[in-house]
């Protein structure tokens, strides 16, 4: 029994060196065949300033590390950002601009990561980096674009224009980049007598939380606020509602604004004309009423 064992033993080892040798044998081909792969991420890493931010760069299992060397560089300038070399980090070979802000993870390379820890981001790191990786055989690379998280808060470049009694719209939109949930707030005030005039927060429109003279007119397109839309809808326009107004957008620590004007043009232009004419026996004159209806009551004219 214990010879049986023994035996089992032994093939089971066997099959397993006899797997790994022909598992080898095989990822050698392959990566003569095709060379390695210099894997990235997948889109642009968006990130605030002042914040650290790692960009992706790793290669197959396949490869044997000791061989391996890495490089990242702006892919626009060539200016060297960090050097991995002769088994170790290179940080005299930096760039200034980038010397005790980019770092590789030492621990991970022997696993064939390269990915590259940049700190403290500035508005002047903002672009493409290229991510290269040697061996003596071949080399491979990817490309990671940066762009610092900037708060975008557009309007409309028009005045509005509306007449009593009309309702109107004003244009707000959030850069499609910022995440609805991520918005913390954001308010409409009328910049003379910083009147608020309407509130989202939490993601919720309080209406309460309107002045009075804007209360139960004004709201957001609910629909809309999803896809970055915080236009203000104000109803039943009034002489005094003439004014700029100010959108303000806070998230992630960043806020911005954008304004609209609201001009008020008087009395609405709707009218409705009757013309009545009377006549009497005497066909020499023929006297004429015209009425005129103009969100007033109608006056009469004899013409």
């Amino acid at each position: 029994m214990l010879y049986f064992h023994f035996t089992l033993l032994c093939e089971n080892i066997f099959a397993s060196f006899i797997k790994f040798f022909f598992n080898k044998r095989i990822n050698q081909f392959v990566y003569f065949l095709i060379g390695f792969i210099v894997h990235g991420p997948a889109g642009p890493l968006v990130a605030p300033l002042g914040s650290s931010v790692v960009l992706l760069c790793y290669v197959d299992e396949l490869l044997l590390m000791e061989d391996l060397e890495g490089e990242w560089r702006r892919t626009d300038s060539e200016a060297l950002v960090h050097l991995y070399q002769d088994g170790e980090s290179r940080p005299e070979a930096q760039q200034q601009d980038y010397y005790d802000r980019a770092y590789f993870f030492t621990d991970q390379i022997q696993h064939g990561n390269f990915s590259l820890r940049l700190d403290n981001l500035r508005a002047e790191d903002e672009g493409r980096y290229t991510c290269r990786v040697y061996s003596q055989q071949d080399s491979g690379e990817t490309e990671v674009q940066i762009k610092h998280e900037c708060l975008i808060v557009s309007g409309s470049d028009r005045s509005v224009s509306a007449y009593d009694g009309e309702d109107v719209t004003l244009s707000c939109s959030v850069d499609s980049h910022i995440k609805p949930e991520h918005i913390e707030k954001v308010l409409w005030r009328k910049t003379d007598g910083n009147i608020l005039v309407l509130l989202y927060q939490n993601n919720e429109t309080l209406p309460d939380s309107s002045d009075e003279q804007y209360r139960d007119r004004v709201e957001f397109f609910t629909a809309e606020i999803p896809k970055g839309n915080f236009s203000l809808r104000l109803k039943s326009v009034r002489t005094e509602d003439k004014g700029v107004y100010m959108c303000l957008v806070f998230a992630g620590g960043l806020s911005a604004n954008a304004t609209a004007e609201l001009e008020q043009m008087g009395e609405s232009t709707n009218k409705t004309n009757i013309k009545l004419c009377l006549f009497p026996l005497n066909l020499n004159e023929q006297p004429c009423w015209q009425w005129q209806f103009l969100l007033a009551p109608p006056t009469v004219q004899i013409i």
